[in-house]
């Protein structure tokens, strides 16, 4: 029975990989608003109503590709070693990413992931649901941080300004290569800059956070 499971879970996967390739090709030769649903749905070999059994709107079979990344941060600071604090453990993590060239730090020459953040960046109903993935953020970073000891009023300010920090940091990270410098180019302003960011935020959060 489990093995079973297994492989039902393992096709339903498949399939959700094959919608959401689909579903970028088209946007990404054409554009997010000229292609239509049904498009996606005979380019993945799918009915349109399995399509929307997966992907609710149109916009998540974009925006599925931040699904690991909504609760990241979250996940660093309960991930922590101990006698490590929050900021501490969430600024090692900003230079891991970027010395890894992480898309989500805006910092990568990939193709893809170029064109990927200019889809993003040029539909209006896109960035519409970002604020949304941005508020899930905070929240998730807002009770991980209650869970480590910060109090409610702490967590929640804290929590919107370190997840606008990081965003800035990726959009100006974006911008510079977007512009046509390597990332490899951008790499050491990208660091200087996550060094001031979280210099700033230290000097007001780092005695208000737990260790």
């Amino acid at each position: 029975m489990a093995e079973q499971l297994g492989l039902r879970e393992r096709k339903k996967q498949r399939t959700r990989q094959t919608i959401a390739e689909a579903a970028m090709r088209l946007f990404l030769s054409r554009s997010f608003d000229d292609v239509s649903v049904v498009e996606i749905a005979e380019a993945a070999e799918v009915s349109k109503r399995t399509l929307f059994t997966y992907f609710p709107t149109k916009e998540d079979l974009v925006l599925q590709q931040f699904a690991d990344h909504e609760d990241e941060s979250a996940r660093v600071v309960r991930a922590r070693p101990a006698g490590v604090d929050p900021l501490a453990a969430l600024y090692a993590h900003e230079l891991d990413a970027l010395s890894r060239r992480d898309p989500v730090t805006g910092l990568t020459s990939d193709p893809f992931a170029l064109d990927f953040a200019r889809l993003l960046s040029t539909t209006a109903s896109l960035s519409e649901r970002l604020i949304r993935y941005q508020v899930r953020s905070i929240e998730a970073l807002a009770e991980a941080l209650e869970e480590a000891g910060a109090d409610e009023v702490t967590a929640q300010l804290a929590a919107v300004q370190i997840v606008n920090v990081l965003r800035a940091l990726a959009a100006r990270n974006g911008e510079q290569v977007q512009a046509g410098r390597p990332a490899d180019e951008v790499y050491p302003e990208a660091v200087a800059a996550a060094d001031r960011a979280f210099q700033l935020l230290g000097g007001g959060l780092a005695s208000a956070l737990p260790a």
